[in-house]
């Protein structure tokens, strides 16, 4: 029999350190890149690899994901491809949450149609990077695993950030600890100069091997792995098979982003403004799918536009954007000023009479308004800001909130259908 694949897509998080913009949606249905999903990611990953039998495992905040999903991804009958959401529910062998990545997948085994030969190739919702994953199904049989876990290359620096692994010449993973603290650990965590001269070009001294929370399992190992205690798998679960099973590294060396946190998250995005960026989406060997909209071009009057980005629909009047991403349906007004800015756009446009009982009710139209300045910012969907508005999240606190407008990670966020009236500053420094 044909050994199948099938992908397991983990987006059942709170999402919490992309809050707010996770205030009203589920963390893989944040938009990205001026007209995608952060789905559209690892989806295309496995579309473009040739596997087509995709779960996606959530729990919070479905409702956009589900009509995301819904009007996205439509296969051939005959392909027997598919991307089924499943989310947490109740059953008779429990009515709780996911408790973490491991038991998301263990609540849904009855779900999955598998072989114990099969390979369950298990990804994270939340990340920026392209990979053939034919390449790590390759590597993990040529290994004889029965785990296989994708790793990055970082500087030690960073270690106490991330999963980190240390491998051996055969690329049996010794050790497994999750955001080491200490530099005695971190330090003992780094790769060989031998081992390094034999993983690839961009290895150097002084770093290492950081797990991706992209995992192979064989069908049968993962069933016998979760029928042991723990919720998490880097947290508990892998450790835990260290010297139990055969748990190797494979080593991917192109652009990798966790872009799980507000900071991370605006500068993946302005990184796709750069003029050669380091994650390409004009790559047309390796598409990047997402909803097709039938959207008119976007309208440009009399703007000055530097390495900006910009989705279908925008209408821009007399306005200076630098290093932007704007998206679908976006409206920016005459003589605003933005910078190092995502704004996402909305989901309709405006009609006259709408504008007309904005305007009565003295509501901020959707879009930007007129003569703004805003800087540093991702400014969410539907939101409506006013006129002579300038907004900077320099010198603000974290966690520091004015109206619909909020600092994180030393960016300003404008929630989801926020309103900003006219006049608003915030700006400091």
């Amino acid at each position: 029999m044909k050994q199948k694949v099938a992908c397991v897509i983990m987006g059942g998080g709170r999402g919490t350190r992309l809050y707010p913009l996770t205030k009203t949606r589920a963390k893989p249905a944040v938009p990205l890149g001026g007209k995608y999903r952060l789905v559209d990611i690892p989806i295309s990953n496995c579309l473009n690899s040739g596997y087509n039998k995709i779960y996606l495992l959530t729990q919070f905040n479905t409702a956009s994901l589900h009509r995301h999903i819904q009007d996205s991804y439509k296969f051939d009958p005959f392909s027997a491809g598919f991307v089924d959401i499943l989310s947490a529910e109740q059953t008779e062998l429990g009515d709780y949450w996911y408790q973490g990545t491991a038991d998301a997948v263990r609540q849904n085994m009855h779900h999955f149609h598998y072989k114990n030969d099969d390979l369950f190739l298990i990804l994270s919702g939340d990340q920026l990077y392209r990979m053939d994953f034919r390449e790590i199904i390759e590597h993990h049989k040529r290994l004889g695993a029965d785990i296989t876990i994708s790793s990055t290359l970082i500087p030690k620096e960073r270690a106490s950030h991330f999963g980190v692994i240390r491998v051996g010449d055969d690329f049996v993973i010794k050790e497994f600890v999750e955001k080491p603290k200490s530099n005695e650990e971190i330090e003992s965590l780094v790769i060989s100069g031998h081992l390094c001269s034999s993983i690839g070009h961009l290895c150097r001294p002084g770093h290492c091997l950081a797990s991706m929370g992209i995992y192979v399992f064989k069908a049968s190992v993962l069933k016998e792995a979760l029928q042991l205690p723990g919720s998490d798998f880097g947290k508990e679960v892998l450790p835990g098979l260290l010297g139990k099973a055969k748990v190797c590294s494979y080593v991917f060396e192109g652009y990798w982003e966790d872009i799980g946190t507000i900071g991370s998250f605006l500068e993946a995005n302005l990184m796709l403004t750069d003029l050669v960026p380091a994650f390409n989406f004009f790559d047309a060997d390796n598409l990047i799918y997402t909803h097709p909209r039938f959207l008119p071009s976007s309208k440009i009057n009399g703007s000055r536009m530097v390495q900006t980005i910009l989705g279908d629909g925008c209408i821009v009047t007399d306005a200076v954007l630098e290093r932007c991403v704007v998206g679908v349906r976006s409206v920016i007004r005459e003589g605003s000023y933005l910078k190092n800015v995502y704004i996402m756009g909305s989901e309709e446009y405006e009609g006259v009479k709408e504008e007309e009982k904005c305007n009565l009710e003295q509501i901020p139209l959707l879009g930007v308004g007129k003569n703004c300045v805003i800087e540093n910012a991702i400014i969410d969907k539907g939101a409506r800001i006013g006129n002579k508005v300038k907004l900077r999240p320099n010198d603000y606190p974290n966690g520091y909130d004015y109206g619909d407008i909020c600092i994180r990670d030393g960016k300003l966020v404008v929630i989801r259908n926020g309103i900003v009236p006219d006049g608003t500053v915030l700006w400091r420094g």
